[in-house]
């Protein structure tokens, strides 16, 4: 059976890449809706974006919820300095001929986690929408059957601050109301998107594909990954939202255990922390499956060839 599942989403060349591979696997998946967020470039381009990647990977039938234009209680921060003005820069992708479905992204989520059986949602981004829905209708976390995020990092730290990873930093307080909801959380942290790393022979297998979609990939690869590789002076950069499609996928490229996690929403020194519970040193029970082990290269091989299918 096709797993039904929501993508919450804040486009982003990875979370592009991320839609394409979620949107070239309809046999396993069943994608109800892509919901927008701010996070990466503000609410109109996330959801520009994400428009743009429906038609360029021929799922018009797919549609697009725009959602909420900023966090629950902070302000918005956004991350053009990685991305480019555009969210996608590095696509060269005609803008779309459609528009956003009618409605919220929240109103969205609450009305199909609510009539969907074995529903997942895959969060991408800062977890607002998600986070209001919960707010909005607690019900919903026991309709809810799995959640897989992208988010969070405890031995690598952080990427937007010394103690917090870009998109739980954006809206902890969206992420605290998630992580203690009782959902049955995935969780896809630095640790693990750091261990798969983009390179010269991987962007030119996109290219090699020869479709709009893997020309567009290694455009966008090409240019997401020059902010990483200046940071960290690695060889190429971590692509960090297709891990949550990823495993859907092929949960076995991935290793982890069951933690405790929680996260910090009052000290600005380590706002948007991720306090992972590794070793067991608290007597909190554990709510997320914490990931820290990837097969790169079969996390590669499956981007390429569903990619590959696409037009």
């Amino acid at each position: 059976m096709r797993v039904p599942i929501i993508i919450d989403t804040d486009p982003g060349q990875d979370d592009a890449v991320a839609l394409l591979l979620a949107l070239a696997s309809p046999e396993e998946l069943d994608v109800l809706g892509i919901t927008t967020v701010a996070g990466n470039v503000p609410l109109e381009l996330t959801t520009r974006n994400s428009l743009m990647m429906v038609e360029l990977a021929g799922r018009s039938d797919v549609p697009v919820y725009a959602g909420c234009d900023r966090p629950m209680v902070r302000p918005l921060v956004t991350a053009e300095y990685v991305h480019g003005k555009t969210g996608i820069d590095g696509a060269d992708t005609p803008d779309p001929t459609t528009s956003p479905a009618d409605g919220h992204a929240v109103d969205f989520i609450i009305e199909t986690a609510r009539s969907t059986p074995g529903l997942t949602v895959c969060t991408l981004g800062p977890l607002t929408n998600l986070g209001t829905a919960l707010q909005q209708a607690p019900d919903i976390a026991g309709s809810i059957e799995q959640l897989v995020l992208m988010g969070g990092g405890f031995f690598e730290g952080g990427n937007t601050t010394p103690a917090a990873e870009f998109n739980i930093y954006d809206d902890p307080d969206a992420a605290d109301i998630v992580f203690r909801s009782g959902i049955d959380l995935v969780m896809m942290p630095l640790d693990v998107t750091h261990k798969a790393l983009t390179s010269d022979p991987r962007v030119d297998a996109f290219k090699e594909l020869g479709n709009a979609s893997g020309a567009a990939t290694a455009g966008m690869l090409e240019f997401f990954e020059r902010y990483d590789m200046e940071r960290y002076g690695t060889a190429g950069a971590p692509l960090h939202d297709p891990t949550v499609i990823a495993y859907l996928l092929e949960p076995d490229i991935f290793g982890g255990r069951a933690c405790s996690v929680a996260i910090e929403t009052t000290s600005e020194l380590t706002m948007g922390m991720t306090v992972v519970d590794w070793w067991g040193l608290t007597d909190a029970e554990p709510n997320c499956l914490v990931m820290n082990e990837i097969d790169d290269e079969r996390f590669y091989q499956l981007l390429i060839e569903r990619i590959g299918r696409l037009p």
